[in-house]
């Protein structure tokens, strides 16, 4: 890749950066209500997104072979009682891939 062709290619990043981040704020100005679509995908959106990051986390685990999954089973389980415990999803994210990482490198 010569040089005006990368520059060329970094201003047409930084151009679609800049319209998505101020394309909200022309489609909803502030003062007019949120459509109701937008409104549920923001309380339904969040969930789904852990459960789904939950079950690609999991997907290759084999609980047919040792230590047949209680690694995980211990970090997922450390990770959500942290989070009701503190209500901070940084720290119980933090806290079960420490556990998690420790368990598998260190007593499994």
């Amino acid at each position: 890749m010569n040089v005006p062709h990368s520059l060329a290619l970094i201003a047409v990043i930084a151009a679609v950066t800049v319209a998505l981040r101020f394309l909200p704020f022309l489609l909803f100005p502030a003062g007019k209500p949120l459509p109701p679509v937008l409104m549920y995908m923001g309380k339904v959106l969040p969930g789904a997104t852990m459960g789904m990051l939950l079950v690609y986390c999991l997907r290759n685990t084999k609980i047919t072979q040792a230590p047949h999954g209680i690694p995980e089973l211990i970090a997922c389980a450390l990770t959500a009682c942290v989070y009701l415990w503190k209500r901070n999803v940084l720290a119980s994210i933090v806290t079960g891939t420490a556990v998690y990482m420790i368990l598998v490198q260190v007593v499994f």
